[in-house]
């Protein structure tokens, strides 16, 4: 009201000398002013009888005038700002406050992390828009378009060379026999960016939205390191929800694997990740982005249920299955008259796996649309999550459990020749015959639970993650396989189990500390291949068995873990049926591959600490700048031992890394 005043009286001032026609000349504002002051005179009599003010004094009046307008318009414009970045502020405590059900641990999250800004508030009517400024939001046809990302400057140092970029492939750190072993690594990269852009709209019962996000960390035919760095963009999340009044929510499409804890309930885009540059995250952490529609209720803002279907992916590691029973030799073993070994030091095995006899899947093909590099299995049902999410008052709890099935198919007739139909069907096409194949299912699954607290005045945040279950590898940040093959074809779930706790520190508005310690375990599966009459049964587990077939197996070897190879010296251009394996390179540029090294892995351990900085944040975005130290260890099972470092048959790898990120994040 005091601004609406101040501007009528502003105009009856700057109006006031062409009433009275007195106004100079060269005044714009009173200009042709001459014209009109008989009338006035003649018009007004009791104007007539006072005396005019001079032409400099109302110069004067009118240039006093102009200068406390423009003092009390800019006095305005400050006003506005200020006000403009208070309003800004208050939305983005308000956003953090709800996405994390009152704990600075989502915020924190929301505040720095890789999900912050538009990737980590909660699905709600968008629209919003500071009256004094730039709109948050774009409004089309009654839909709300909010935009939204970061842009990225990173770089990663590493120990022992991966030729990878800020994601780190754990389940991939090179033993100590391998060349990059002895070789660190210094990659640069912006392709972490991130693009995203959110749709809303509000109907009188229910909220329809849909979001989509997308980076660049993804590689093309035409993708090269040597110049342009063209990479290609790489879809993250891409779905469509329907969120109604009564607490039901419906989301279809490529999202955060509802295992993946969140912040506050069930909301999509509130998913708590660990606050690390690393965009493979830290290991210990569970989760996965697949296609999934997921049905949640929200019942009073305490309890959340949660139901989702989401796409099946199974992992395998497979050493090689029988073939004919022709292709037996003797190997010697240590221990002579046990466990079948014969009084000579032999036993008799299948040492050359040139035929399978299961199939789980294929190589995508190209017509369908899929990857002709990448390994798509025929799945049989997809992946089915159950959780509930508790937020009593204090802290945010989960219970999750997971189910699903794998299925392989079998062919007999490669480890059982001697049958009389293989028999019959060998004499027409030796050792091939497919007579008798079949199918053969197993079942996997898991339960998981999440924890997190905020504690001093939100001043510190403490989470804690596990997981545990048979076939579940793939949930884990190290990627551990979720199957493997007993001798017979039979498909197996491998145990595997998946920690984190996390710890961060806000002791300003502008910093964040956080440290992550995660493991992942994955059991020994075993089993021992022999020919049709079979010296003895090797027991999943059992020691002193020469289990040489499935997971871990102490009779597979790791004695050439410690040697290194001579590098290949011309790419590999091999195909599977005409579809290529994806082997290449050039001269200098392929290590050689490890000899006798199976080097299953037992155990993942990784510890990282990291801040992030913010240099501002405020309506006009937010600049901030991360550094992070991660400490890995990868240790193996037992396999068949050598000589000298290689005596234990246990290789160990392990490895240091530093990275930085700097980004600025759209507002």
């Amino acid at each position: 009201m005091r601004v609406f005043a101040t501007c009528l009286v502003a105009l009856g001032l700057i109006a006031s000398p062409a009433i009275a026609g007195t106004g100079n000349a060269g005044d714009k504002d009173s200009a042709g002013s001459t014209a009109s002051s008989a009338p006035a005179a003649t018009t007004n009599a009791a104007a007539a009888t006072e005396p005019a003010p001079s032409s400099l004094e109302l110069a004067n009046q009118l240039q006093q005038l102009r200068d406390l307008i423009d003092s009390q318009s800019k006095q305005i414009e400050r006003q506005n700002e200020l006000l403009q970045e208070q309003q800004h502020r208050m939305r983005e405590l308000e956003d953090q406050l709800n996405a994390s059900g009152g704990t600075v641990a989502a915020a924190a999250n929301a505040a720095v992390g890789p999900s912050v800004g538009a990737a980590n508030a909660t699905l709600s009517g968008g629209g919003a828009q500071d009256k004094n400024g730039a709109p948050d939001a774009i409004h089309v046809k009654g839909i709300t378009l909010t935009p939204g990302g970061f842009f990225a400057a990173e770089t990663v140092w590493r120990q022992k060379g991966l030729a990878s970029d800020v994601n780190t492939p754990f389940n991939s750190v090179p033993f100590n026999g391998s060349s990059n072993s002895h070789m660190g690594e210094f990659q640069a990269s912006g392709r972490q960016s991130r693009i995203s852009m959110l749709a809303e709209g509000k109907l009188d019962n229910v909220k329809l939205g849909g979001y989509y996000e997308a980076d660049f960390l993804t590689v093309g035919t035409t993708s090269t390191p040597t110049q342009s760095n063209s990479y290609g963009l790489r879809q993250r999340q891409f779905w469509a929800q329907a969120a109604f009044n009564n607490g039901i929510t419906f989301t279809g499409g490529q999202m955060w694997s509802l295992v993946t804890e969140t912040t506050k309930g069930m909301d999509n885009r509130t998913e708590a990740l660990p606050m690390t540059i690393d965009a493979q995250y830290n290991v210990g952490f569970s989760w996965a982005r697949q296609f999934g529609a997921r049905l949640t209720y929200n019942m009073s803002n305490k309890v959340w249920l949660g139901f989702s279907v989401e796409q099946s992916t199974p992992t395998v590691t497979v050493h090689g299955n029988p073939t004919a029973q022709a292709a037996e030799a003797p190997v010697i073993c240590t221990t002579p008259g046990l466990n079948g070994c014969g009084a000579t030091g032999t036993l008799t095995i299948n040492l050359n796996p040139t035929l399978n006899n299961f199939l789980l899947g294929a190589f995508g093909t190209s017509g369908g649309l899929y990857n002709p590099l990448g390994n798509y299995g025929y799945n049989e049902a997809p992946d089915f999550v159950v959780k509930a999410v508790f937020e009593p008052g204090f802290g945010h709890y989960e219970i999750f459990g997971i189910a699903g099935v794998v299925r392989d198919r079998i062919f007999p007739c490669v480890t059982n020749a001697a049958a009389a139909a293989c028999i019959a069907a060998n004499a027409a096409n030796p050792a091939t015959a497919a007579v008798g194949a079949f199918n053969d299912t197993a079942t996997t699954g898991g339960a998981g639970a999440n924890a997190r607290w905020n504690l001093l005045d939100k001043k510190v945040d403490v989470g804690i993650h596990f997981l545990g279950g048979a076939g579940i590898g793939r949930y884990g940040s190290g990627t551990l396989s979720d199957l493997t093959i007993r001798p017979n074809g039979t498909v197996v779930p491998i145990h595997n189990f998946q920690g984190l706790g996390t710890l961060q520190f806000h002791p300003t508005s502008k910093l964040d500390i956080y440290m992550n310690v995660g493991g992942e375990f994955e059991e020994r599966t075993a089993y021992l291949k022999t020919g049709a009459a079979p010296l003895f049964s090797c027991v999943e587990k059992t020691p002193g068995t020469l289990c040489n077939e499935g997971y871990g197996g102490a009779g597979l070897s790791n004695a050439g873990c410690w040697t290194e190879t001579l590098p290949i010296s011309a790419p590999s251009t091999s195909t599977n049926l005409g579809v290529p394996t994806g082997v290449g390179g050039s001269t200098g540029f392929i290590p050689g591959a490890l000899s006798n090294c199976t080097g299953d892995t037992r155990n993942l351990v990784e510890g990282t600490l990291g801040f992030w900085y913010r240099f501002y944040s405020g309506p006009k975005g937010r600049f901030q700048y991360g550094m992070q130290y991660s400490n890995f260890i990868r240790n193996t099972w037992r396999g068949v031992a050598g000589t000298g470092a290689a005596a234990s048959g246990m290789p160990h790898a392990d490895e240091n890394m530093i990275l930085t990120s700097f980004r600025y994040y759209l507002p």
